[in-house]
């Protein structure tokens, strides 16, 4: 656990003492903002049956950060270290490669998790100029958080996997994006075919992140989605630890 946590601090003293994470922080917060101001446009003086938190997901402006900002947090975990040089002196330490990925994963994790907290001011602002009260609803902000967390978790660790088979940073985002992207098509295809008994269409609803994420953003936990998110953030971990492994068969 000394060794995790000393690499977790190792990683998180990179994100946030250098320029970058402030400037992904910078620009989620205004995409967040951008989003808020569509919304309370469009709404008008029209009174809403649902609350903010599910408008806000039934656009399209979070999968837009989402699918952006986790290639752009995970492409320098491990390969920058590779392009660096750096990586092979890290695996060399008296660490096992398992706290390695946790500690890397973690990081992009907590870093991911800060630059969604500024929305609590836009909700904020909702409440003070609407009334939508329910906008901070405490089910519906853990509802939502839930979602953003187990979402954020899996696409993060996509992002993990496609920087540790890379060793340039540019390639490894372009590979989580291209990643993330078809994930986001299998999600959309589950969400436009018609529900059937079939198995192919009940194996498509696991994939369906826009109903799941509705449900979240109204404050509705449905365990089914939380395991498939669970499921496969730790798949796509294993197969992150199995590439660091491989170099020990080199």
């Amino acid at each position: 656990m000394r060794m995790f946590l000393t690499l977790l601090r190792r990683e998180l003293g990179a994100i946030f003492l250098s320029i970058t994470g402030y400037v992904i922080i910078a620009s989620v917060t205004l995409l967040n903002s951008l989003s808020f101001v569509v919304l309370m446009t469009n709404l008008g003086n029209d009174p809403s049956p649902m609350p903010v938190t599910e408008m806000f997901y039934r656009t399209y402006f979070f999968w837009l950060i989402v699918l952006l900002a986790a290639p752009v947090i995970t492409m320098r975990l491990f390969a920058l270290e590779k392009a660096s040089g750096t990586f092979e002196t890290l695996m060399t330490a008296p660490v096992s490669d398992l706290n390695v990925v946790a500690a890397k994963f973690a990081s992009a994790v907590i870093f991911y998790v800060v630059t969604w907290l500024p929305m609590i001011a836009c909700l904020l602002v909702v409440r003070h100029y609407t009334n939508q009260a329910g906008a901070l609803d405490t089910g519906t902000v853990g509802g939502m958080y839930l979602g953003i967390f187990l979402v954020g978790c899996l696409f993060l660790s996509l992002g993990c996997f496609a920087s540790a088979i890379s060793r340039s940073q540019m390639a490894a985002a372009m590979i989580s994006f291209v990643l993330g992207m078809a994930l986001f098509s299998v999600g959309f295809l589950a969400e436009a075919l018609p529900a059937t008994a079939q198995w192919q269409s009940q194996v498509l609803s696991y994939f369906g992140l826009f109903e799941q994420m509705h449900d979240f953003a109204r404050g509705v936990v449905d365990t089914r989605a939380v395991v498939f998110y669970l499921s496969a953030t730790f798949f796509f971990l294993f197969l992150t630890l199995r590439v660091v492994e491989s170099r020990r068969w080199k």
